[in-house]
């Protein structure tokens, strides 16, 4: 049986202002590296990962293509797209530029990852690959180590929910093709809808779990799969290439 075409959408429209940066994070240095430079080098080197969609700012296009695609040699990104106002406008924008470019199989599957995530391995690809195959539906995810409180909205705790059920949801988000491309149409279609009812959403998995009856699966990632946010969360990566680079020696 021939496989399936896995094609990933690398999320890098993000801004340097949690940063307290003009640049933009995706481009901020991480150890002689530009941030986006780790996530993509991951899906290059994958086995699984046949193509890949680069969502950035409109204003970054060309700065991307030649300053990380052309002097890296990522020869799997197929095409590097606008990003949108909100996450889920860029999705969308790299759903539908996928299936006007043809380089999409609607019968295959989406890797959604966010650029800002440097730690991404090839075990993280293995597992949710194993999963989405199974399950049509899944995400990179951690359990949660701390005691989670739910507020009152006034500044109280309302209610502590089983810490045994709570998980920290990660990327990359996989689905089939299809699954997901419908489910963020519907989402185009009723987003103003959604906004009025108070309705969030803050990743893929929600407009799968808004607009299908499919129910996805969390697949056990790593807690090294942080993303880059804040100034802090730079210091926490470089320490952490470090130490792997340390326990290598």
């Amino acid at each position: 049986m021939t496989p399936k075409k896995c094609m990933a959408i690398v999320l890098a429209a993000g801004s340097g202002s949690r940063m307290k940066s003009s640049v933009a994070k995706q481009f901020l240095p991480l150890d002689g590296k530009p941030l986006i430079w780790y996530a993509l080098s991951v899906m290059e080197q994958s086995e699984i990962i046949d193509g890949c969609i680069l969502v950035t700012g409109e204003a970054d296009m060309d700065y991307i293509r030649r300053e990380i695609v052309e002097k890296f040699g990522f020869h799997k990104v197929e095409a590097v797209v606008p990003g949108g106002r909100e996450r889920y406008l860029s999705v969308a924008n790299a759903l539908r530029a996928g299936q006007d470019m043809g380089i999409c199989d609607c019968d295959g599957y989406v890797f959604i990852h966010d650029g800002a995530r440097p730690f991404l391995t090839h075990e993280i690809l293995g597992r949710t690959y194993e999963a989405v195959k199974k399950y049509h539906a899944c995400v990179a995810a951690v359990p949660v180590k701390d005691t989670i409180k739910i507020s009152d909205g006034k500044g109280f705790a309302a209610s502590t929910p089983s810490r045994s059920l709570l998980w920290n949801i990660q990327t990359p988000q996989v689905f089939e093709t299809g699954l997901i491309t419908k489910a963020y149409a519907r989402l185009v279609e009723e987003a103003e809808g959604l906004g009025r009812r108070g309705i969030q959403v803050t990743d893929d998995a929600s407009v799968v779990e808004l607009f299908t009856d499919i129910k996805v699966k969390l697949v056990e990632a790593s807690y090294e799969n942080i993303k880059i946010t804040t100034p802090g969360d730079l210091i926490l990566a470089e320490a952490l290439l470090h130490s792997g680079r340390d326990g290598e020696t």
